[in-house]
């Protein structure tokens, strides 16, 4: 081949500390996918441990919701060198269940039947009325985070999200159905860690690998 070599631009690796927010406040378990609850974060060891692990200098970012922010404050309160301001991502909020918001399960049942049978018939890809399918929220949790590694390629990011982003963030790594990415179970406080592999100039398309899942404080 004549001429020079073609150059290729470095991998960047970014890495996303994806973390559930505190126990919501939701007493009588109604369902609060987008409603603003606040956080219990009165469990002091285990936002210290969980501070503790994450890297000193990273971006942060939460969601809109109320206990989002507030888990990210309670962690940076544990350990001050972490102390900072995050990003606000609308696209990392928690799926909207539209009107069944602040209603429990049996009363959705016996409030709106059709509408119950016709989503449990396929919970990942119908959405409640007025609400967004588990499907959706993979696509904007894709499209954001494919985004934000491209933005910020070679940094730690730390999200202090929601359960439905984060299995939505798994799906991507991992190349999961929504059917699939419903079964991942993640705890509140869990750290989940995955990173992007992308050059400069790639989109944030790159390749992503899983380095834990669900992981609690005092298992790290």
């Amino acid at each position: 081949m004549s001429g020079r070599a073609l150059s290729r631009s470095p991998v960047r690796v970014t890495r996303w500390w994806l973390i559930r927010h505190a126990p919501a406040h939701n007493p009588n378990g109604v369902i609060c996918g987008s409603s603003d609850r606040e956080a219990d974060t009165s469990d002091r060891a285990t936002a210290a441990a969980l501070a503790a692990a994450l890297p000193a200098d990273a971006l942060w970012l939460t969601s809109p919701l109320r206990r989002s922010r507030q888990t990210a404050q309670a962690l940076w309160r544990r350990l001050p060198a972490l102390a900072g301001t995050a990003v606000v991502e609308t696209a990392l909020a928690e799926q909207d269940f539209g009107g069944w918001e602040g209603l429990s399960h049996d009363a959705v049942a016996t409030e709106d039947p059709d509408g119950a049978a016709r989503f449990w018939r396929n919970p990942a890809r119908n959405a409640p009325p007025g609400g967004e399918s588990f499907a959706t929220v993979m696509e904007r949790t894709a499209a954001a985070l494919r985004r934000l590694s491209a933005t910020h390629a070679g940094r730690d990011l730390v999200a202090v999200i929601h359960a439905g982003p984060i299995r939505a963030a798994l799906a991507l790594a991992l190349d999961l159905t929504p059917e699939a990415a419903l079964r991942l179970r993640i705890d509140p406080w869990s750290l989940t860690r995955i990173d992007h592999y992308g050059g400069d100039g790639d989109g944030g398309t790159g390749s992503w690998s899983v380095g834990g899942m669900n992981a609690r404080p005092g298992t790290f």
